[in-house]
């Protein structure tokens, strides 16, 4: 069966544009991604703001950087690890979860647990 010029044309423009439209939609992707991980990094010269939302010349950097990573494969988790290893957990807005680190994050619980104890001994108090 032989396939009429204008179908050739047909099939190969649909070809393209599955190709094209895949290849801006990975691109998008990566913009994406480079958005959502530099807005949870601080900009060191920058007062307590996002990467993302910096216009400094360290924040253009990073933002060089993450995008360049990602190209590479690297997952998130990696890129963060990298930038804590350069530039200290400061660059983080939400700190990682490590031993140095585990007081920070278990002390809500620890607070809350003491509220409630004292809680139960003045209620048990109250009733006697």
């Amino acid at each position: 069966m032989k396939l009429n010029p204008f179908f050739k044309f047909l099939n190969i423009a649909i070809l393209s544009f599955i190709f094209f439209s895949l290849k801006i939609f990975a691109i998008e992707n990566i913009d994406e991604r480079v958005k959502n991980l530099t807005l949870e990094l601080r900009c060191m010269t920058c007062q307590n703001q996002s990467i993302y939302d910096s216009d400094a010349e360290f924040s253009n950097d990073i933002k060089k950087i993450v995008k360049r990573k990602l190209q590479e494969g690297k997952s998130e988790r990696d890129i963060k690890k990298f930038l804590v290893e350069r530039y200290g957990e400061y660059i983080l807005f939400r700190p990682l979860m490590n031993y140095s680190n585990i007081f920070l994050w278990s002390f809500p619980f620890i607070l809350l647990i003491i509220g409630l104890f004292f809680v139960l001994i003045k209620t048990k108090t109250k009733k006697a």
